[in-house]
């Protein structure tokens, strides 16, 4: 899937006015997602995503060997996108479960349900339950 794809479809799932609003969503569910999981995870995951996308995975990335991984839950991890769009939490909640469902449908699933194992039970809902969930 290339970029302009990707972006489109979010902007389409999440009902957003603009592109730049796509791109904004994408960033922050994905710097958000690149926290909680595993470096390695994450790395994996941006691999398959089309470039643009997958750096906001590895822009926080601990370099040096430490990781990422932090540990913290659904409601966290709805704050963080919340401030990085600039969104109230429900319409973060909407975003991160459109972003995540169209990183879904882009890497075919293989590598989703691996960032989904290494979730707690509460944000792997969030990957799951995609824009109409």
């Amino acid at each position: 899937m290339k970029h302009d794809e990707f972006i489109g479809l979010v902007q389409n799932r999440a009902r957003l006015s603009s592109r730049g609003e796509a791109e904004r969503a994408c960033r922050a569910t994905l710097e958000t997602l690149g926290e909680r999981v595993p470096e390695g995870l994450a790395d994996k995951l941006a691999a398959q995503l089309p470039h643009e996308i997958g750096e906001h995975l590895r822009r926080t990335e601990v370099y040096g060997g430490l990781g990422t991984g932090e540990r913290f839950g659904r409601r966290d991890f709805i704050v963080r996108v919340a401030a990085r769009a600039g969104v109230d939490e429900r319409k973060a909640s909407f975003l991160a479960r459109s972003v995540l469902e169209v990183v879904n449908e882009a890497t075919q699933g293989k590598i989703t349900s691996k960032v989904g194992e290494s979730l707690p039970p509460d944000i792997r809902e969030l990957v799951g339950s995609g824009s109409r969930g």
